[in-house]
């Protein structure tokens, strides 16, 4: 306490109980200080010397978000207990550099809040003599411990109990941990504790979704297509060729340029229909790819031109192409958990290919199969037809996902290696392809 009060910091960052909010609400102006706490910065003095000060005061802010976020209460937990340490964990997040929630899976998901680290860099932001940690290897280590940690908070909460009482389920923050114990809890649910469940699997869609949009947006699209006339209409104007194509016409004693043609921009792009066939295994391990994907697939089915199909299996398959368009009533209707057997997804998704040459078949699986070398032969057939076929490990916030040696070796020798990693790697996937 001494230390703390001698360096100009309250008490309260001592108190286990506090979260980080409550601390920064009862002294605003350590705010800016805990974002980007943890991103290497320089504090030198004047001289060029180490701000012993400095760092102490940094150690001290860096501690209390550590052991707010890695040393949650034990025994059962409360809405409220759950709220706060996503709240913290939040801040930890912040003072990493990413956006809150983006290295759980959560509305930030793919958020490009992350600010540059450097290897050799302390995470202290004391300067680097190359043995301690650069954010570029933390940052990718610590999601899916903090994903872990929040899972384990939501199971020893009574959920039941708490989405039955609508104050109580008001201080919810969704999230995949929470998402997930939704979907697996939902046809236990009924009345008011079913409601809440479904508003919040409607926020937490809807969030993600719009994360989602925005990479789609600005993922490559096609090239312009100059056949297509340019559409005469004022945004469509090229202001610049317009004023040099008519410079002969300037009026030097009028200062005036009069104009008898107006140019403008091709906006048309070059477009073929094409159809997206999304196959999404929805046993237990894969529960982050299903959310994330079935939500990834209602946004391109949103797009002109682009037919998407919707496929989830785990020892049976259900074709969730009427819904596609809507991931929260997609999500609904599935049931996570069970075995694997992707033959009968197959045998769902084969007559959908058409043309194969207009056709991207992105199947989502861990890949450990009931019946491997079957399966594996009728993707093969699919990509020998000149269908785009993308097998998918992972596609999650962390990037962490287990994948089939066996498999994975198939893939990489046929040229469809396993897409693993971050969901912007198969954003970019698919708008390359069907744009």
């Amino acid at each position: 306490m001494a230390v703390v009060e001698d360096i100009g910091l309250p008490g309260a960052l001592l108190d286990p109980q506090a979260s980080v909010d409550s601390v920064v609400q009862r002294h605003p102006e350590l705010a800016a200080e805990f974002d980007g706490l943890m991103t290497p910065g320089t504090p030198d003095g004047t001289d060029g010397e180490r701000d012993r000060a400095a760092e102490v005061r940094r150690a001290a802010l860096v501690s209390k978000v550590l052991l707010n976020v890695f040393a949650p209460a034990p025994g059962t937990v409360t809405a409220g207990q759950l709220a706060r340490w996503q709240s913290d964990a939040g801040r930890l997040e912040r003072a990493l550099g990413c956006a809150p929630g983006e290295l759980r899976g959560g509305r930030a998901a793919g958020g490009t809040g992350r600010r540059p680290g450097g290897p050799g860099v302390s995470p202290t932001g004391t300067g680097g003599n190359g043995t301690t940690p650069d954010l570029s290897r933390l940052i990718p280590a610590i999601g899916p411990e903090l994903g872990a940690l929040e899972a384990d908070l939501v199971r020893r909460m009574h959920l039941r109990e708490v989405l039955a009482d609508p104050q109580l389920a008001a201080q919810l923050t969704p999230s995949m941990s929470l998402i997930e114990q939704l979907l697996r809890d939902k046809n236990n649910l009924s009345g008011v504790a079913l409601t809440n469940a479904k508003a919040l699997i409607r926020r937490f869609v809807d969030e993600v979704a719009e994360v989602l949009r925005t990479q789609v947006e600005k993922a490559t699209v096609g090239a312009l297509d100059r056949s297509v006339p340019p559409k005469r209409v004022y945004r469509n104007l090229d202001v610049d060729r317009t004023i040099w194509k008519n410079l002969t016409n300037w009026s030097p004693e009028e200062e005036r340029l009069y104009v008898d043609r107006l140019y403008y921009r091709h906006t048309a792009r070059k477009t073929t229909p094409q159809r997206l066939i999304v196959v999404v295994d929805q046993s237990g391990s894969m529960v982050d790819s299903m959310v994330n994907c079935t939500i990834l697939a209602s946004v391109f089915a949103g797009l002109p031109k682009v037919d998407v199909h919707l496929i989830a299996y785990d020892t049976q398959a259900l074709d969730l192409t009427p819904w596609a368009h809507d991931p929260f009533e997609t999500l609904l209707r599935t049931d996570l958990g069970g075995g694997t057997d992707g033959t009968v997804a197959m045998a769902l998704a084969q007559p959908k290919i058409a043309e194969p040459r207009n056709t991207v078949v992105v199947w989502i699986s861990d890949f450990y199969e009931w019946r491997g070398e079957q399966l594996f032969e009728s993707m093969a057939a699919t990509h020998r037809s000149g269908a785009k076929f993308i097998p998918v490990g992972s596609v999650t916030s962390s990037g962490r996902g287990d994948v089939n040696p066996w498999f994975r070796e198939r893939f990489k020798d046929q040229g469809t290696p396993v897409l693993s990693g971050h969901i912007r790697k198969l954003v970019h996937e698919l708008k390359n392809f069907l744009t």
